[in-house]
């Protein structure tokens, strides 16, 4: 059963890691996707020829998500290409970390420009053409790190937990024009990135979680797709925690 069969999303960062992940599962549930990359433009551009080939329209997008008109022209673009914009997963996000009497004020702004700002942008740029759809689900990343804090994230954890008290606010603000806003807070998900961690590191880290594994990509896209189809139609405002019980 395809359960986003016809619609469209938009997602940002997806050239790899969890946004590559949400991108392919969401192809293989029938959306059309157009997705951001920001530098690697040749995964990006081989993951729009294999989704593709699913059958459904997708198409990469070069676009800073942290840059206000860019995320106007880009809601432009895929709404005169693909005609609607039905669900948006604000994915894009770094890390810069540090203990903060070592942060410079130049890591910590860029984190909550990447990270927090992009959110705002992304959900301005494709609300009108929601409200007007009387219809819509909006996905933010968030992170366990978000809900909890984290010894040397404090530019992180502050751009993921204002995640979701804007998130709360946009749930409020849209909920009687039938558009969502929901969270989905990862724990440790296993991407490129973290393969490149030492194998001690990670194995403390799995042993930590009551599932004694970490997340996969895919993990986080099947939360997705709940969370963007009408499985969820009453569910607005929530954080939703994808992390083996970490936080339990």
């Amino acid at each position: 059963m395809k359960l986003l069969q016809g619609k469209t999303a938009i997602i940002t960062g997806a050239s790899r890691g969890i946004g590559k992940g949400i991108a392919e599962i969401f192809a293989q549930h029938g959306a059309n996707v157009a997705f951001t990359y920001s530098s690697s433009a040749e995964s990006a551009l081989a993951l729009e020829k294999e989704l593709s080939a699913l059958g459904v329209k997708v198409k990469a997008y070069k676009s800073d998500a942290s840059n206000y008109e860019a995320s106007q022209q880009l809601a432009e673009e895929v709404l005169a290409e693909f005609g609607s914009i039905d669900i948006l997963i604000n994915n894009a996000g770094i890390t810069k970390d540090n203990l903060l009497m070592r942060m410079s004020e130049e890591d910590f702004d860029k984190v909550i420009e990447v990270n927090l700002k992009s959110v705002f942008n992304m959900t301005k740029a494709v609300q009108r053409t929601m409200l007007k759809q009387r219809y819509g689900s909006i996905i933010n990343m968030s992170s366990v790190v978000g809900v909890k804090g984290n010894a040397g994230q404090t530019n992180y954890a502050a751009s993921k937990a204002g995640i979701i008290g804007f998130s709360k606010s946009v749930a409020l603000e849209l909920g009687s024009r039938n558009i969502r806003c929901n969270v989905i807070a990862p724990g440790f998900i296993e991407t490129e990135m973290t393969a490149k961690l030492d194998e001690n590191t990670v194995k403390g880290w799995r042993d930590a979680i009551p599932l004694k594994r970490g997340g996969t990509p895919e993990d986080i896209a099947n939360a997705c797709v709940f969370l963007a189809s009408d499985l969820s139609a009453y569910v607005t405002g929530q954080t939703l925690h994808v992390d083996g019980g970490m936080l339990t």
